[in-house]
Order: C-alpha cells, then structure tokens, then sequence
C-alpha cells in the first residue's frame, strides 16, 4: 500500500486538500496525503450505510487501527499501513486522532448539536485536530499549537458552512437552535483573527499544513454579507491558493 495509493483516494474524494497538497513542496506530501486520506475515510464512514450499528462498527474499526499504531502493527488497507508509518515516523498524537474519530459519531446521528458548545467542540476535533496533526507531521514544535489550531477551527466552520445546505436535506440539523450561519462565519472570522496573531508560533517548514484552508477567509466572509452556499469562483480559487502558496502567508 502506498502513498500514491492515498492520493488517489483524495484526488477523487477531497478535491480541495488534494489542491492544497498538490500546491505543497514535494518533501510535504508523503506526510500529508496519508493523513488526509485517513480523514477522508474516516468523515465518509458514517454516510456510505444507513444502518446506524454499521457505521458505528466503521468508525470503531478505525478506532481500532490508531490504537494498534502504538504497537506497529499494520493492516492489509490502503490508508491504514501507511497511517502507522506515518504514525511511527513522526509520533502523531494519538488522542487527538481518537478524538477526530470519535467526533463523527454526531454524523450517524440525526439529533442537533447540544448548542454552540457541542458544535465548537465537533469543530475543534475534527478540523482543528486534522490541521494539527498535519502540523505534526512536518514537524510543528508544541507552542504553534494554538495558532494551528485556531487557524484549523476556522477552517473547518468554512467547510462546515459550505455543506448545511447538504446536511439539511439528508435530515440533519447542521446549525444549533438559535444560532444562524452568519453567526458560525463570525465565530471563524474571530477564529481567524487569532490565528494571524500567533503566527510567528508556526515554522515556516510548517505552512503547507495550512494550504488546506486557503479558502477560509473568502468563504466566511461571504456568509456574513448573506451568502447561504457560499463558493469561491475558480478564479478566487486558484489565485488564492497560489498566493497562500507561494508567500507561506494564511
């Protein structure tokens, strides 16, 4: 199984981190694909059944496969092996990884978030910790953290934004009761803000780990002016991503 095999498995289902890791230096990649992938699989687990018990079963397998990490074992799985390698080589946390996986268990649900809180902290453990562990994984020193993270939570209530419209119609209740979206874009915006304030805590080695959000800014800011789906042009895209790119600024 490899890293080629990751990529793939992105390139076709997170078309967006798969952008950002294309648009990473070359030594990057090895590290990020694994874990995106990984991410990939993990977030999609509870939408490929509707048997609740089946997907519960999914994510607790995946569980299964960071806790065995600890130990170097591998399993025959295209994501899986070269997880623990990646695991291995750079010593992951595996408790934010537990956490990531765990968070997903609110998607087999069909109850809403239990208020703001519930749905800051689903945030905080599955796009804050994605972005941190991809930190980790080149290399980012303990005191960037808070400035990942942040950078990472608001990226994720970006991404979260742009699929309400989806989660509505699968039954969901994206937004807690009495928050509205454009409140969610102001919490990122605030999220933002505090990132670039600490961004002298993050490495320049550690930049493209933060591609993945080159769209954050431009996203929130259209669903504060009222947007309801908001999307960049291809345009915005690409000349966004290539100045994040080039300048290491976000």
């Amino acid at each position: 199984m490899t890293v080629a095999a990751c990529a793939e498995l992105v390139r076709r289902g997170d078309p967006d981190r798969f952008r950002a890791v294309m648009a990473a230096p070359a030594h990057a990649r090895p590290q990020l694909m694994p874990l995106y992938a990984f991410n990939l699989e993990v977030a999609r687990a509870p939408w490929v059944t509707q048997e609740p018990l089946i997907a519960e079963m999914r994510l607790q397998w995946w569980r299964d496969v960071v806790e065995n990490a600890s130990s170097g074992a591998a399993r025959a799985h295209e994501v899986a092996e070269p997880l623990h390698e990646l695991i291995r080589d750079f010593g992951l946390p595996l408790d934010v990884m537990d956490r990531l996986i765990a968070a997903r268990r609110w998607d087999i649900d069909r109850e809403a978030h239990a208020g703001p809180e519930g749905l800051a902290q689903y945030l905080e453990d599955t796009g804050a910790g994605l972005m941190w562990l991809a930190a980790r994984a080149l290399g980012a020193p303990d005191g960037a953290e808070g400035a990942v993270r942040a950078f990472g939570w608001a990226t994720a209530a970006a991404g979260y934004l742009r699929a309400v419209p989806e989660l509505a119609s699968r039954g969901r209740h994206p937004l807690p009761e009495g928050m509205s979206a454009a409140d969610l874009a102001q919490l990122g915006l605030a999220r933002l803000t505090e990132a670039r304030k600490a961004r002298k805590t993050v490495p320049k080695d550690v930049a493209p780990a933060l591609l993945a959000g080159w769209q954050t800014e431009g996203l929130l800011r259209q669903v504060v002016a009222g947007q309801g789906s908001p999307e960049l042009s291809e345009a915005a895209k690409r000349w966004k991503l290539l100045w994040q790119a080039f300048t290491g600024r976000w």
